[in-house]
């Protein structure tokens, strides 16, 4: 990071010297301080942002116009010597010009390009800029409504006997209202810069600087007012002045000011498209990912992203987490190949279709044959890996699947790091390949890792090496809490983003941690009913009997009237024996499942009616509920509030 700085550095200053060395050429120089014109009245202007600079012997060369070049003998205090177009002295100005614009398109924001222009400016060119830009500023075709504000942006001041000018330090006006009509609306609207010394342009200044504070302008032509115009329409406009001890400027330097006021409007109206850009793909990218992550019962999960660097915001790396019933959980960490809109958008689809085949509580092996389907559909060329998984907190088991994915590590309570040997399968979008599943053992405080190759593998390493670097932190983490305390999630997160070096952000990251809480046997009741007119009687007993065991008998009536409900219906309609299960964590959860596929549907019960409101007392008591397809039938589940 030290040499990028450095070498950056380094060629600031080249462009910095070569402006400068341009501007000697000219004949940009400081007259003897004795000069006749010393008394001269001054701006009194507004700073928003005003850099000092160093008063240097080179500094001091460069602030006139009379000095001596191979071309431009020095006829005198306060003579201005006349250049046509086709004297040498065009040539000094003119790459004068070429440096000027390679210092002011060397920014790629809006704050290096004024920058540039201003260090471009002064000393060189004027004793002070000032830039003012449109607020707000248009972006590209983007039609400005309402009145036309320009806001001081920035300043800068080249010193004067080793002093700087008061004038620049104290406030006249800070933002400036362009009436229609004024002098310098029309300006503005003309867009060639001019002198200061036409009535209208003073006239202009004098809207443009003075807000009801004291306003002077210099004599002569020692300011130039140049419009800033981007592509479409003027978006500010840029004052140079001249102090009263340095040679007024020439017509010849009109043209100078206009093509730095050119070259500054394009790379503004080009950052400004590049911000608006770098917006919207912040946003594709942000959408694209899950705004929250679900909390379910028996994990604790956090996840982070990190795109691949300012040049490659977008990227096709994801992360998911599905509820399913039962209380189980799938994990999900996907990449999809390339940086760009379209594998944002395939990663988009490829994401949905994930939660769709996952609510269906299909196992991974026939989730992942129909994902690879439908990205070999999407092209050849947009190939994905993902990593899936689903964790079952009950029977403390988790099933994983992988296609062509870096494999998960599991930090177990002790400090040990595991990289888990899972089966790797082929890239989604190969086509006619199977995926094989294993079934290992989640123990109780254990986390699982799941990431994308972005955090293990760039240029400084292969993957196999960042993933033994990624399993050594681990370990090293969860040395520092001790083999009884897992390490917090989220500071474990911010721990393996920290091993990240300069050189390795070759690829955006998507990182997901899943902490391993499960649920006791102790707190899970699970009964199998026989789909007759007895059975909801049965549940009832059964449930009231689990609730008094758990101590929770203030909600055992609204359990026993919802399980009631709930078993009735399955009953009537089940062929297979329905079953019931109970769940104690933070909440109650009941969890009744039968061979039925349709969904029960709210209706609203006549009168008369002796059935239909089910689903209504079902709203009515419980905290949440929901239905979930099985891959056989469905499982209505419900949760109720313990008190505290």
């Amino acid at each position: 990071m030290d040499r990028a700085l450095e070498k950056a550095r380094a060629v600031l200053d080249e462009e910095h010297e070569a402006v400068q060395q341009a501007a000697d050429d000219v004949g940009y120089r400081t007259p003897p301080r004795s000069h006749p014109e010393a008394a001269a009245s001054a701006v009194r202007i507004v700073p928003g942002q005003v850099q000092r600079l160093s008063p240097s012997k080179e500094s001091e060369d460069l602030l006139g116009l009379s000095g001596r070049t191979p071309n431009n003998f020095s006829s005198g205090s306060g003579t201005v010597v006349a250049v046509s177009e086709t004297s040498p002295l065009s040539a000094d100005r003119l790459r004068y010009i070429g440096a000027a614009t390679r210092r002011i398109a060397r920014g790629m924001d809006l704050d290096e390009i004024v920058l540039g222009l201003c260090r471009a400016a002064v000393p060189a060119f004027s004793d002070a800029i000032l830039v003012y830009l449109r607020e707000p500023l248009p972006v590209g075709d983007e039609r400005p409504t309402g009145p036309l504000v320009l806001r001081l942006r920035r300043t800068d001041q080249a010193p004067q006997d080793g002093d700087l000018q008061p004038e620049l330090a104290s406030i006249v006006a800070e933002m400036c209202m362009v009436r229609p009509g004024s002098e310098l609306a029309g300006v503005l609207r003309g867009v060639k810069p001019v002198f200061a010394d036409a009535s209208v342009t003073r006239a202009a200044l004098a809207d443009l600087f003075c807000d009801g504070g004291e306003f002077a302008v210099p004599d002569g032509q020692r300011v130039i007012l140049a419009p800033l115009r981007g592509r479409r329409r003027v978006i500010g406009t840029a004052v140079f002045l001249r102090h009263s001890e340095r040679m007024a400027f020439e017509a010849d330097d009109l043209l100078v000011a206009a093509q730095l006021a050119t070259h500054s409007a394009l790379g503004i109206d080009r950052s400004m498209l590049y911000g608006a850009s770098a917006y919207f793909a912040d946003e594709l990218q942000r959408s694209m990912l899950p705004a929250t992550l679900p909390q379910p019962t028996g994990v604790r999960l956090v996840s982070r992203y990190l795109p691949a660097g300012e040049t490659a915001r977008v990227g096709g790396d994801w992360y998911d987490v599905i509820p399913l019933p039962g209380s189980r959980v799938a994990l999900v960490v996907g990449d999809v190949m390339g940086h760009s809109m379209t594998s944002a958008a395939v990663m988009g689809q490829l994401r949905s279709t994930f939660k769709a085949l996952a609510s269906l509580d299909l196992p991974p092996q026939e989730v992942l044959p129909q994902i690879d389907e439908i990205a070999r559909d999407l092209g050849s060329e947009r190939m994905a890996t993902c990593l899936y998984a689903i964790y079952d907190p009950i029977s403390h088991r988790i099933t994983i699947a992988n296609a062509g994915h870096p494999p998960p590590i599991l930090l177990h309570m002790g400090g040990q790091a595991e990289v888990l040997r899972v089966p790797v399968g082929a890239p989604l979008g190969v086509g006619g390949v199977e995926f094989e599943v294993v079934e290992l053992d989640a123990p109780v405080g254990g986390t699982l890792l799941l990431y994308t190759d972005g955090l293990v593998e760039s240029r400084m390493r292969d993957v196999w090496t960042g993933i033994e670097q990624l399993r050594e932190k681990l370990e090293a983490i969860a040395w520092l809490t001790g083999p009884d305390h897992p390490p917090p999630l989220e500071a474990l997160c911010d721990e393996v983003l920290d091993m990240l070096g300069p050189g390795d952000r070759d690829d955006d990251i998507a990182l997901l941690a899943a902490r391993f809480d499960g649920i006791a046997p102790s707190d899970v009741a699970y009964w199998a009913l026989e789909p007759e007119n007895a059975a909801p009687g049965q549940a009832r007993r059964l449930v009231r009997q689990a609730m008094a065991r758990w101590g929770l008998e203030e909600l055992i009536d609204s359990a026993e009237l919802l399980v009631s409900e709930v078993v009735t219906n399955a009953v009537r309609y089940a062929s297979r024996p329905v079953t019931l299960r109970l769940l104690r964590t933070d909440v109650l959860r009941c969890e009744v499942s039968d061979d039925v596929p349709q969904l029960p549907q709210p209706r609203q019960a006549r009168a008369t009616d002796e059935a239909g409101r089910g689903l209504r007392v079902v709203n009515q008591l419980a905290r949440r509920w929901g239905v979930n397809r099985l891959n056989g039938g469905k499982v209505f589940w419900f949760e109720l509030k313990i008190s505290e």
